[in-house]
């Protein structure tokens, strides 16, 4: 997929923001980028354990709760905390629980189930907490929406909120609703995760009952703030950094398990370990399993329990991850099956009939991936009410759109980027199409081209160690701090091949003569005959590899684009050459083997120079006209017995060139 480069322009008010930090211009530009304007902002960001915490009660109705909570602590009424089924509410939940505990409390945990009651509140939930003796709810990552569960449960059960998505009009009634989004809250950081207020209840809770500043459990709240994708920048900055740190030795005998059967024991973890190798087997329990045992395992004292919970999660995930790529292929086989292009889509909707509601989120991420469009997968439950999960672009704000499709929804809730919904199944076809209706009003053509943030144009020979080292004082990344990435521009590759277990990966060599760096391109190992044959757009992230005492440079790609000059449009001869080589083809082989980076380099061998732009869009054109079609299940194409000639302009794609 071509993706637009956005490209920073260097600032010579960079030059004096590097003097005064005794630092490269290049990290220098990198901080200017992020919106540092004095040495001073740039200090802060750059060393967050030297900021002090945000005083807690400046957030809205903290003081109401936490005076709540220290009433049922001191009249030993029993506490039960009610969180979500993720990463952000299994941590609030452990991080909110062993604290009430550390404090006296009487207090139990709930965690509702994904598949029968879904996200949220649910009215028999809270019943049955209040039967079974408890006088006061605390909620974590959730309860926002939950108006009308609240106001049936007045004079039943207390309730205190705390969660961080975007209220509705009407706020719940419930005794303190917690929460920085709250249009009358004054609380200066408004980027915190579930997780993040969780911690800062905590925080007023020992300040107020034990005279302490608390900041501890920071690596149980770095686990939630990064799995959740917030902004990594103010409170959430100083939190991961901490938390980070934390990880490797923790206190907490689960997290300690968690890292080992993720196999970094003896790593230095980051944010990316934590998005990629500790998140997903937390979240596997709640998207297959049950959240509760996420919390267990969080909440662990026992070595052996610990272990044993951790093995079951790495299990979950390996499961999780085959799911997953069932779905996905059902979900793409039912948009190619469609009368309607993808690509021609203002937005995607599929639903498919018991697809594992755990799943659909990764899934509707994986499709964003492959066609840059807000998406929506639904999962059509035994009930006929289908629970969605939405991911969307940048460009349109999916609770804003969710907002305006409400008519058709029964419930939904999220963020800007995510969100969930439930419908009638008979309300999916009208759903889809005021979806796409405000996703068509809403978004341009030029919303629709994925851009990849470009801070450095350099090749990947000129980058040196001293560069890299540097520039790691900008960690952790995230969300709101992405790691720098590099462009090189008309880059050719050399040594092309597929590596790993599968030969799923992609490895070459992107520097020159005398200096060679490694390029490494995850799941991309298909390209190997494109880089050995043209001219491509690189954006990579460098790094130093370490290897048997040795250092070398090498550089982990993001994007692979054809070089602007190997992005021509295929004129009619050069679409009546690859028709009458792609009829050889099936004329030699019965069908037409391989992916179009395979056809196009061996049309290519053939003596005529053709990028990948140019092959990709002729097989898209030869489809459309419906004198080729794709064969998923042989993964090729084939040719139809065709009468007559082609008309071009019955291509929406050639219309739209000409």
């Amino acid at each position: 997929m071509l993706k637009e480069w956005k490209r920073y322009e260097a600032v010579p008010e960079a030059q004096k923001l590097a003097r005064e930090l005794d630092v490269t211009e290049l990290t220098a530009q990198a901080l200017w980028h992020r919106g540092f304007r004095t040495a001073a902002e740039a200090e802060t960001f750059l060393h967050p354990e030297k900021m002090p915490f945000h005083d807690p009660f400046l957030m809205k109705d903290m003081e109401a709760a936490v005076e709540r909570i220290a009433r049922a602590i001191r009249d030993r009424e029993k506490i039960v905390v009610y969180g979500d089924y993720d990463v952000d509410g299994m941590t609030a939940t452990s991080l909110l629980v062993h604290n009430l505990r550390a404090l006296g409390a009487v207090t139990a945990y709930y965690i509702p189930d994904r598949k029968k009651e879904g996200y949220g509140f649910n009215l028999k939930a809270l019943e049955k907490i209040a039967d079974n003796g408890a006088g006061l709810l605390v909620s974590v990552d959730c309860g926002i929406a939950s108006v009308e569960d609240v106001k049936a449960m007045g004079g039943i059960l207390d309730i205190v909120i705390t969660d961080h998505h975007l209220p509705g009009e009407v706020l719940p009634p419930a005794l303190a609703v917690v929460n920085p989004h709250r249009a009358d809250c004054p609380y200066p950081d408004k980027n915190l995760a579930g997780v993040g207020v969780a911690f800062k209840l905590c925080q007023g809770l020992w300040q107020r009952l034990k005279g302490e500043d608390f900041q501890g459990d920071l690596e149980l709240a770095a686990l939630g703030t990064v799995a959740d994708i917030v902004p990594l920048v103010g409170e959430n900055r100083k939190i991961v950094k901490a938390g980070l740190a934390k990880l490797q030795d923790s206190d907490f005998l689960g997290v300690r398990a968690l890292v080992d059967v993720a196999g970094l024991e003896d790593k230095e973890i980051t944010a990316g370990h934590i998005g990629f190798m500790l998140a997903p087997r937390l979240n596997a329990a709640g998207r297959l399993g049950s959240g509760l045992d996420g919390v267990r395992l969080l909440l662990s004292r026992d070595v052996e329990m610990s272990e044993k919970l951790a093995q079951e999660l790495d299990a979950l995930n390996g499961q999780r991850q085959s799911i997953e790529a069932e779905i996905l292929s059902a979900a793409m086989a039912e948009l190619k099956a469609g009368e309607e292009d993808p690509e021609d889509m203002a937005a995607i909707v599929v639903a498919g009939r018991g697809w594992n509601p755990g799943v659909i989120g990764i899934v509707a991420s994986r499709l964003v991936e492959a066609y840059y469009k807000p998406t929506v997968v639904l999962s059509i439950q035994e009930d006929g009410v289908c629970k969605g999960s939405c991911r969307s672009i940048e460009g349109l704000h999916m609770y804003e759109a969710l907002t305006a499709c409400k008519e058709e929804l029964l419930q939904f809730g999220g963020h800007e980027m995510a969100a969930g919904l439930s419908l009638k199944e008979e309300k999916i076809d009208d759903f889809r199409r005021a979806l796409q209706a405000y996703a068509g009003r809403t978004l341009r053509e030029e919303d629709y081209v994925p851009k990849v943030t470009v801070e450095f144009e350099m090749p990947p020979h000129e980058v040196t160690f001293q560069m890299i080292e540097e520039l790691s004082l900008l960690e952790p990344y995230g969300m709101g701090n992405p790691k720098p990435a590099f462009g090189c521009r008309d880059m050719r590759g050399t040594e092309a091949q597929a590596i790993g277990t599968q030969k799923q990966h992609l490895r070459f060599q992107a520097g020159i003569e005398g200096q060679p760096v490694t390029a490494l391109y995850w799941n991309h190992s298909d390209l190997a005959p494109i880089v050995n044959a043209e001219e491509l757009d690189m954006v990579y992230t460098p790094a130093i590899n370490e290897w048997n005492g040795r250092r070398s440079l090498q550089c982990f790609v993001e994007s692979l684009a054809p070089a602007q000059k190997e992005r021509r449009f295929p004129e009619r001869e050069t679409l009546a050459g690859i028709y009458r080589y792609l009829m050889g083809l099936q004329k030699q082989q019965g069908r037409i083997p391989g992916g179009a980076e395979v056809l196009a380099a061996g049309f290519a061998a053939r003596g005529e120079h053709i990028s990948l732009y140019t092959f990709e869009r002729a097989l898209r054109i030869f489809q459309e006209l419906g004198i080729l079609h794709q064969d998923l299940e042989e993964k090729g194409y084939y040719l139809p017995p065709v009468a007559g000639k082609m008309d071009l302009e019955a291509s929406p794609t050639f219309r739209r060139h000409r």
